[in-house]
């Protein structure tokens, strides 16, 4: 086996495992059962992580730099803050979508990957708020505290991702990331209404 053959065969088993954990989550799972699932052997795992617990890690970390990179792109070349904003809180809950309630629920329950997800929401806080931000110097959004708006939509983004409004609402992810963009959008966009 060539090394390039090598190399791609590590980085398709980790697409792989990556599927599966966003799938089924991995409290359940042991080394065992993903080795199985995966078929490969368990020392094919080891070359890509030293531990079930490094490979939940590397996998959550490779997931949410995806899904990081594909909302990115998503508001390359749109214009206008409400477009702007709309296109970027869709983008994250299309980016969400292959993440299952297993999977989510496994997050919440293991630091180390948790640690990812909350730095990947407040980065997405920053992000809105840069967006707010920009959307104020254009004079396209009235005169608001952007790091509130941008901490309320983070703590937002936190409920739907954890599930929360879901279940409170039924909304699914992307919905609610549309219901939450036309809030933000609504809300501070224009002038302020007349007392």
């Amino acid at each position: 086996m060539t090394a390039a053959h090598a190399t791609a065969r590590r980085a398709q088993l980790f697409d792989q495992l990556v599927d599966l954990l966003l799938s089924e989550g991995f409290a359940h799972l042991t080394l065992d059962d993903i080795s199985a699932r995966l078929r490969c052997s368990k020392s094919t795992l080891y070359t890509l992580a030293g531990s079930k617990e490094q490979l939940v890690r590397a996998a959550t970390v490779h997931f949410f730099r995806g899904a990081t990179d594909r909302v990115e792109a998503a508001i390359v070349g749109v214009d206008g803050f409400g477009n702007r904003l709309t296109a970027y809180l869709t983008a994250v809950g299309d980016a969400l979508q292959p993440a299952s309630r297993q999977f989510m629920n496994d997050l919440a329950a293991f630091p180390p990957a948790r640690e990812i997800y909350e730095q990947n929401t407040a980065f997405a806080a920053k992000r809105v708020q840069a967006l707010i931000d920009d959307g104020a110097a254009a004079g396209e959004v009235r005169s608001v505290h952007a790091a509130f708006v941008a901490d309320v939509a983070a703590s937002t983004m936190a409920r739907i991702q954890s599930r929360e409004i879901s279940e409170r609402t039924g909304l699914d992810d992307s919905q609610a990331y549309a219901e939450l963009a036309a809030l933000l959008t609504t809300g501070i966009s224009g002038h302020q209404a007349p007392s």
